[in-house]
């Protein structure tokens, strides 16, 4: 396969996705069973393990792990926000308290399972700690990321693709794997049909295999694109979510 794609590019197909996806959710609430539905959120599955990917990419190519580190989780933290705002149980500002209602899942946005997922690559990369505690500190990362959208698959996803990296039919195989894992899941604890769907993130693949490793021509643009997706994900919540209950 060319290599064609730039990182902006794959990006940008990534952020149409995802904005489809979410305001198929607005316009048919819950599992909603509209081939209109259903094919909106097919697109919508694109956008997870382009998000991953990239994540993943960034540990290696950021100058600061650290600053990059807590970007992202400032970034989930004011996410939480839009999210819980967007979502149809939204009811009152204790909606933004996880666990307030009494529900376990969906707490909180998928950028909380990103953000643990680099982390969970920065420990796996690490040369001071036995293999053992890396082990017990993944299993604790994913259960603090498991309410959140994707739950800790996604935080499995960034550590598949990182720990493999260079080596695409691995990065591919575990990240099919740990999604496989979630859409049985969904099968038989929420909706049978959306479980299924959930595969339909292999629309990705020939995605990320088209990536050339570069970010674009342009410097202005590379930095434009790299703080686009910051603000845009939480934005366009909002604006969903100002679409849903105002």
């Amino acid at each position: 396969m060319k290599k064609v794609l730039t990182s902006n590019a794959i990006k940008l197909i990534a952020i149409i996705a995802m904005t489809i996806d979410h305001i198929a959710w607005a316009v048919f609430p819950g599992y909603s069973t509209s081939v209109v539905a259903i094919f909106l959120h097919v697109i919508g599955r694109i956008t997870c393990p382009i998000m991953c990917y990239f994540i993943a990419e960034g540990f290696y190519y950021t100058k600061n792990v650290n600053k990059y580190t807590l970007r992202l989780f400032i970034f989930a933290i004011i996410s939480h926000f839009a999210y819980v705002f967007s979502s149809t149980s939204f009811i009152d500002a204790k909606s933004f308290i996880p666990f307030y209602y009494g529900n376990i899942l969906n707490q909180t946005s998928v950028m909380w399972s990103l953000a643990w997922g680099l982390v969970m690559l920065r420990l796996s990369n690490s040369q001071k700690l036995k293999p053992l505690v890396k082990i017990l500190l993944i299993l604790l990362i994913c259960l603090i990321s498991f309410p959140s959208d994707w739950s800790c698959i996604a935080s499995l996803c960034v550590l598949a693709f990182g720990s493999n990296r260079g080596k695409i039919k691995n990065q591919i195989f575990w990240m099919v794997f740990y999604v496989a894992i979630y859409s049985i899941v969904y099968f038989f604890t929420l909706d049978k049909l959306y479980g299924v769907l959930q595969m339909a993130v292999i629309l990705s693949i020939p995605i990320i295999m088209a990536y050339n490793g570069k970010r674009g021509k342009s410097d202005k643009i590379n930095k434009f694109m790299k703080w686009f997706f910051y603000v845009y994900y939480p934005l366009h919540l909002l604006i969903i979510g100002l679409f849903i209950h105002l």
